[in-house]
C-alpha cells in the first residue's frame, strides 16, 4: 500500500466532508452522519494552529487526524488534544498508524507538548491497540458519554505523557 501525509487545506472539504461520511467514521467519531461541507470549510479555514493532516491515495482521502493545542490557556499550553478518523475500507492497513506517528512527530519535536489527550469509546478494540501502541494510557471512563446510534455509550480517556526537553 502506499499513501502520503500531507496538511489539509480548504481545497479538501469535500473529500474531507466525505471521510467524515463513512458510518465507521461517524461510529468511531462525536461527528454526525451527514456532515456538511460548509461545516469542514470552516474548520479547515481555522488558523488557530490546530494541525490537520490527511492520509491519501493518489487522490484520494482515505484518513484523517487533526491535532488540537492549548494556546489560549496558559496552564494547558503543555498539552493537546488529538482526533481521527480512518473509513472501514482503509482500516487495518497502517494509515491510522502513519497518521498518529505523524501527530505524535509534530507534538514531540516541533510543539514541545509533554501531553496529547483524546477520548475513544469504551468497544474500540482496533482504536484502544493503535492508542496504546504510541504510548497512550487509559486515565478514566467517561460512562454515558455520547450518544451513539441511539444509545449513551462510555468513553474512555486516555493520554500520553512525555517529559519535556529541558
Amino acid at each position: 500500500m502506499s499513501w502520503t501525509i500531507r496538511r489539509a487545506t480548504v481545497d479538501d472539504t469535500d473529500a474531507v466532508a466525505q471521510l467524515y461520511d463513512d458510518p465507521s467514521a461517524y461510529a468511531g467519531t462525536l461527528q454526525l452522519p451527514y456532515p456538511l461541507p460548509s461545516t469542514w470549510r470552516e474548520r479547515l479555514a481555522q488558523t488557530d494552529n490546530t494541525v490537520h493532516l490527511l492520509a491519501c491515495s493518489g487522490d484520494e482521502v482515505i484518513g484523517s487526524a487533526a491535532l488540537h493545542p492549548n494556546l489560549r490557556s496558559p496552564r494547558r499550553a503543555h498539552a493537546a488534544s488529538l482526533g481521527m478518523a480512518v473509513p472501514a475500507a482503509w482500516q487495518g492497513k497502517g494509515v491510522g498508524t502513519a497518521l498518529l506517528a505523524a501527530i505524535v512527530e509534530l507534538a514531540d519535536n516541533w510543539y514541545g507538548l509533554a501531553r496529547l489527550e483524546l477520548t475513544v469509546y469504551t468497544d474500540n478494540a482496533a482504536a484502544l491497540g493503535l492508542y496504546k501502541k504510541f504510548g497512550f494510557e487509559i486515565e478514566g471512563t467517561l460512562r454515558s458519554y455520547a450518544l451513539r446510534a441511539g444509545a449513551l455509550v462510555d468513553t474512555f480517556t486516555m493520554a500520553r505523557l512525555r517529559e519535556r526537553p529541558r
